[in-house]
């Protein structure tokens, strides 16, 4: 995309902006914060983003500047919207594509009906534990350092609310799916559960944040297409500066 055809409001980082990015493919959350807050150089602000996101999921991240900063647990508490691929037949110990498959199961007696109906105890108020491979803590780790590690880790259910759960497409072992739910709703859990509840297995193969709260991925900027953009505004003043 060409970054002169993007219309770019003027920016206030110091006084708060709210930025909304589509993070790509395998970047972390952080990697994301790291980018901006380097383009924004030299400004010395403070950057953080509301909600993170897997490294292998895509879609949107809120990023929040300046004096916003104190209300990024505002917006990391909005409800969220999913869409994704799960694989059934499979597991993963990650409960995504993170780690080599561990055990496979037959799927030839899954039928449609069945995958439809699977989704009905996940919708409302439900209790799920977050994955092995997480970044919660637990006394102070990282889960995902234990687990990569062969440590066992002690995991803490969570209560959390699912709104909707649509399938939108079957192609076995392949089924999409839409997900609305609540802050903290480990996607990857629901799809390891959901197919627990077929009696056979799943792993989540493709995530992407559609929505939080109010704000849409449609509306997120490129990380490229704003690091550029960044650039250009830092070397145009630094021009201005030199002019006078």
């Amino acid at each position: 995309m060409d970054h002169k055809n993007i219309k770019f409001p003027d920016f206030d980082f110091a006084a708060g902006e709210l930025l909304l990015i589509n993070k790509p493919y395998k970047w972390t959350s952080f990697d994301v914060v790291g980018k901006i807050r380097n383009s924004l150089k030299p400004l010395k602000l403070k950057v953080g983003h509301a909600g993170t996101l897997d490294p292998l999921a895509t879609g949107l991240l809120i990023l929040c500047t300046g004096k916003l900063t104190k209300q990024i647990d505002t917006f990391q508490a909005e409800e969220k919207e999913y869409t994704g691929t799960m694989i059934l037949g499979a597991s993963t110990p990650s409960f995504d594509m993170e780690t080599e498959v561990d055990e496979t199961f037959p799927i030839d007696n899954i039928s449609e009906g069945a995958i439809y109906k699977a989704t009905e105890p996940f919708k409302g108020d439900i209790a799920q534990y977050p994955p092995a491979h997480s970044a919660v803590k637990v006394n102070g780790e990282r889960l995902y350092v234990k687990a990569r590690l062969g440590e066992e880790v002690e995991l803490r259910k969570r209560y959390v609310t699912v709104s909707a759960f649509e399938i939108t497409r079957i192609a076995l072992p392949e089924v999409d799916f839409r997900i609305v739910c609540s802050k903290g709703t480990y996607i990857r859990s629901l799809v390891s559960d959901f197919g627990k509840q077929l009696n056979n297995a799943a792993y989540l193969s493709k995530l992407t944040r559609t929505r939080s709260g109010n704000f849409l991925l449609s509306n997120a900027f490129e990380v490229a297409d704003l690091v550029e953009y960044l650039r250009n505004k830092r070397e145009e003043n630094k021009r201005e500066i030199e002019t006078k």
